[in-house]
């Protein structure tokens, strides 16, 4: 999960070629950005300016108060003018969260609140370079002002807001408790056809909407046929070119490029089909989402394992299985496979159904993570501290069920809670 241990799918796979492995789909997202931010040298320099930004205007709440101020006064101002409308929900108070790694969708935030907040920043950050009791600070603040009023800082800010916010359906759908595997495979297509539609005709409009924002902030376009004259670094570190070449094709198309290729790696066709095949043995609402054809298609993946003879065998036991399973008023209150394949047993079905009862127990032991494992890892991380790192298994288990489920407990009144310490036995204090 944490991508501590590199090459490990590598090992397994050469080990075991008929294994598959899927990784937690929102994880899976999670890296291809991260990757293309730190693999990307133009990419990185825009993280890395966004990251001193950040580490300026929120080292202390007195700068957040004056990002606050000032952007309720430019709010104030524009609707005075009749530039912008009032009503519920709108114009809200806006801060520059920090993006994080294992925080999804952070990073499309944070980008989305500079694009939005752009003028504000860059009057906050004139005003803390003037304030004589931050003369320490002076030269890194007025660096960082510098790359923000530059056309690279700009330009990658909107290439990263595009491709972030093409991309936030499918990272708010693979974050959900319930995932929804067939929908969410969807998505991944429909994110991939997107960044190669941009790569292939979006250049022109992707352009036009960078060419109005700097109009609009006073930010100076360069020329495409012009050479290219890097931003406040020394031009021996890049090769003699035009403004086209470094803004097109390094950056735009390079960065698209890295995004598609991380893409396929991560979601190939192979994994995609094997998860909605895995789908159509899914038990709720009475099997809505069975279909017979992706169930043979799955036991195709696993020759070692189902064999020829098999596959003819099983076409004829799935009929009787699903009429069965929705017949039978035991298995209505099934919702997982993981309970389906607990059922038959009970039921003593597993031996009648012998293919199909093979069938679930390979799909239950593929590692497929949604975003709820991910969360209770990161649960365990905060809950078991440095400070609470002695304490007992049933502790730790019950402190992480009330921290992972609160809004469920914050739902239990206080008198609840009183009422069943008080029916509880006597026990002496030792």
């Amino acid at each position: 999960m944490k991508g501590e241990i590199k090459g490990l799918k590598t090992l397994i796979m050469n080990e075991s070629p008929s294994a598959y492995y899927i990784h937690c789909f929102a994880h899976q997202l999670q890296l291809v950005l991260v990757a293309v931010a730190k693999g990307n040298e133009p990419c990185k320099w825009f993280f890395d300016h966004v990251s001193y930004l950040l580490n300026i205007v929120g080292v202390s709440c007195k700068r957040h108060d004056m990002l606050r101020d000032v952007r309720a006064q430019k709010v104030l101002e524009a609707l005075e003018m009749g530039e912008i409308e009032s009503g519920s929900g709108l114009n809200q108070e806006m801060g520059l969260p920090r993006p994080g790694d294992t925080r999804w969708g952070s990073h499309f935030r944070t980008i989305l609140h500079i694009v939005t907040m752009y003028p504000t920043i860059l009057e906050v950050l004139d005003a803390i370079g003037k304030d004589p009791s931050q003369r320490g600070e002076w030269t890194r603040i007025r660096v960082v002002t510098f790359a923000l009023e530059s056309y690279d800082f700009v330009f990658n800010l909107h290439v990263m807001l595009v491709i972030l916010g093409h991309t936030n359906e499918l990272s708010q759908s693979l974050q959900k408790r319930d995932q929804d595997i067939v929908n969410a495979m969807a998505l991944v297509s429909l994110a991939k056809n997107k960044m190669r539609h941009m790569r292939s005709h979006g250049w022109e409009e992707f352009l036009a909407k960078v060419t109005l924002f700097c109009n609009k902030h006073g930010i100076q376009v360069p020329t495409p046929e012009d050479s290219y004259v890097p931003h406040g670094r020394s031009p021996r570190y890049y090769e003699v070119q035009t403004n086209d070449d470094r803004y097109r094709r390094e950056v735009y198309l390079g960065i698209l490029d890295q995004i598609i290729q991380e893409l396929d790696n991560r979601f190939d066709e192979v994994n995609m089909e094997l998860l909605i095949c895995m789908s159509a043995l899914n038990p709720a609402n009475s099997f809505a989402s069975y279909d017979a054809l992706k169930v043979m298609k799955l036991a195709e993946f696993y020759p070692q394992d189902i064999s020829s003879m098999d596959l003819v065998r099983l076409e004829f036991q799935l009929a009787t299985f699903i009429d069965d399973m929705r017949q039978d008023a035991r298995f209505r209150s099934v919702h997982t496979i993981g309970e389906l394949s607990v059922m038959l047993v009970c039921t003593n079905k597993h031996v009648l159904y012998d293919l199909v009862y093979m069938l679930i127990k390979l799909v239950l032991i593929l590692p497929v993570a949604t975003a709820s494992v991910e969360r209770v890892f990161s649960a365990m991380y905060l809950v078991k501290n440095k400070l609470r790192n002695s304490m007992s298994d049933d502790l730790l288990n019950d402190c992480l069920v009330t921290f992972i489920e609160r809004d469920v407990f914050l739902k239990v009144s206080e008198d609840d809670i009183v009422e069943a310490f008080m029916a509880k036995e006597r026990r002496r204090v030792t």
